[in-house]
């Protein structure tokens, strides 16, 4: 089995398919004549209800964007750290 090159899609062509999905075309026969994964189209629906956008970061809890920002400053202060504890090796040769 071959593994199928990584597609990208407009956010047009996205909101197309959500608009087909909302008009009432069953989902099977927008995944099969677009050649679409049920997985993609059920993500993009689910993007368009809750934000109305494609965007990851704009589909985001509040949650999520708070554990991404302390994962953040979680590496910052190592790499402080670690940079303090060459200093101080540093200082304590001289």
């Amino acid at each position: 089995m071959t593994k199928r090159p990584r597609r990208s899609f407009t956010d047009e062509f996205k909101n197309q398919m959500v608009q087909l999905y909302l008009n009432g075309k069953p989902r099977s026969e927008i995944v099969k004549e677009y050649d679409l994964t049920a997985s993609s189209l059920d993500k993009w629906i689910k993007q368009h209800q809750s934000s109305g956008s494609f965007k990851e970061n704009d589909n985001r809890t509040d949650e999520e964007n708070e554990l991404i920002r302390l994962r953040k400053e979680n590496q910052r202060l190592l790499m402080e750290n670690d940079i303090l504890k060459q200093a101080a090796l540093i200082i304590g040769r001289k």
